[in-house]
């Protein structure tokens, strides 16, 4: 769906970046000294190299109040390591860096072995001052307008104490990542950069041009494009290529037949009342009783597409419900789903960044919210993040913010085919500013291809060479996501 830009209201427009080329303050002081970086689940622990960079909250204010962004390398293997480390974006907005590089540390081993690998947790997230609220994003898909006014407001307020939350937003975040890497001492640095990460990358890359060696894109948010209108159509249309997929695999349709009417059957059904469940929460045992709604499927599906391993369940799941009336797996599905992503974004740091880069530039007509309502997700997002804008101060954005980025840098663009958030055809538009890019679609694979089978060597190699020409990606339409299960035990054999 196009979306129009337009002026940003009550943003406040800034030019926070320097001129390329001109003179940059010198570096501030950062030591680093040994620590661990822990999965979120505690399943691995990284040894690393820690420290803080103090930083101004609000960089045009001498003397204001100072904020500690937390930086940790992990160093390369080799002892003659590379000069130029990989600097790690998460998304959300709202995810930590350390913690995103915790859960994905093996897909970024074969970089590791010639550089350092640096987490900088953004302004707003991890350990950098987060701006963490009692309710998540979640909120915004099963509460009514007044009960989401009343959170924002309560968050702001238990926030304001600490900080000024105009000052978490991307636009900022770019002279932080260029105060790290003067203060690391790299003249050039290599970017990776996850869904929301991308956008910190590219505008990084706007910014300081010459400080970028290489840069992937996974999950790819073009520059121009304010994200969220769009995202229950891409949700939808997501959702029924992976139920198509199963459809066109003989043991998947011979076991289901054409799944995507059992989700019409089951979406009617919880649209018309809810159904009583109990079930055993799948993390801790505990016997649940709740009434499942709509919202709730439509939270399973909205997450369980982001991943192929969750999107291989959905077959399986709809069946039992549309054809059983046993919708015990669908919430036990949603008690899993929503704990994995629970806690996982700060959601004050979120709302500062979509409150100033993309809800102001939202323009939705009629015709199109008649689109959007007849989706699994419906017009719940978009109506929830337009309250909380109303209440949510509009921070710092640089006048350039949404304008289309060309580059010379080389680039490596990567998108899953069945990804519900950022499809493929926003990396074919980014793609197009990119003098020296290449798109790589993984088909059948969901939001962030980081994981999918040999990419780590093709990101590896990418980042030796920094050059696309002639690089080897074969291996990536061999790529295959998990097949479908067709019981509890798994796959057909």
């Amino acid at each position: 769906m196009p979306i129009t830009l337009r002026a940003p209201g009550a943003a406040v427009l800034l030019s926070l970046g320097l001129p390329a080329g001109s003179a940059t303050p010198p570096p501030a002081a950062l030591e680093l000294t040994p620590c661990e970086i822990e999965h979120p689940l505690l399943h691995t622990v990284v040894a690393a190299e820690c420290g803080v960079l103090t930083v101004a909250e609000n960089p045009h204010v001498a003397g204001g109040r100072q904020i500690g962004l937390a930086v940790a390398r992990v160093p390369a293997v080799s002892r003659r390591k590379e000069p130029d480390p990989l600097f790690v974006l998460a998304g959300g907005p709202g995810q930590a860096a350390s913690e995103f590089y915790a859960t994905v540390a093996p897909a970024l081993a074969r970089i590791r072995r010639e550089r350092d690998i640096v987490l900088v947790d953004q302004r707003g997230t991890g350990r950098s001052n987060r701006l963490g609220c009692a309710e998540g994003e979640e909120l915004l898909y099963r509460a009514g307008q007044a009960e989401i006014a009343a959170a924002t407001r309560g968050c702001l307020g238990d926030l304001g104490a600490r900080a000024e939350v105009s000052w978490y937003t991307t636009s900022v975040a770019v002279q932080d990542l260029e105060r790290v890497r003067a203060a690391l001492g790299y003249e050039h640095i290599n970017l990776y950069g996850t869904s929301y990460g991308t956008r910190v990358a590219q505008h990084y890359l706007r910014r300081f041009p010459e400080r970028v060696r290489a840069v992937i894109l996974d999950g790819v948010v073009p520059a121009p494009l304010a994200l969220g209108p769009e995202v229950a159509l891409d949700a939808e249309r997501s959702l029924l290529d992976i139920l198509a997929r199963c459809a066109a695999q003989p043991p998947c349709r011979s076991r289901f037949g054409d799944p995507a009417q059992a989700y019409r059957s089951v979406r009617a059904a919880l649209a018309r009342r809810a159904v009583p469940v109990s079930v055993s929460d799948p993390s801790t045992g505990e016997p649940r009783r709740f009434d499942f709604t709509a919202e709730h499927l439509a939270t399973v599906l909205r997450l369980a597409s982001y991943s192929a391993e969750y999107a291989a369940l959905l077959p399986l799941l709809l069946g039992e419900a549309a054809s059983r009336a046993d919708y015990a797996p669908l919430a036990a599905q949603f008690l899993l789903v929503e704990r994995a992503y629970a806690g996982a974004v700060a959601t004050g740091m979120h709302d500062s960044v979509v409150c100033t880069e993309d809800v102001p530039f939202y323009r939705v007509s009629a015709r199109e919210r008649t689109r959007l309502a007849d989706t699994f997700l419906g017009t719940a997002q978009l109506d929830g993040l337009e309250t909380v804008c109303r209440i949510w101060p509009h921070g710092a954005i640089d006048p350039d913010f949404h304008a289309p980025l060309t580059s010379e840098v080389p680039a490596l663009l990567l998108s899953g085919g069945d990804d519900p958030v950022t499809p493929p055809a926003f990396a074919a538009l980014a793609a197009r500013g990119f003098a020296h890019g290449l798109s790589v679609v993984l088909e059948g694979f969901g939001h962030g291809a980081l994981t999918a089978p040999c990419l780590d060597r093709v990101m590896a190699q990418f980042l030796a060479r920094a050059s696309v020409a002639g690089l080897d990606v074969a291996c990536t339409r061999a790529a295959r996501p998990m097949p479908f299960f067709t019981s509890v035990n798994g796959p057909a054999p």
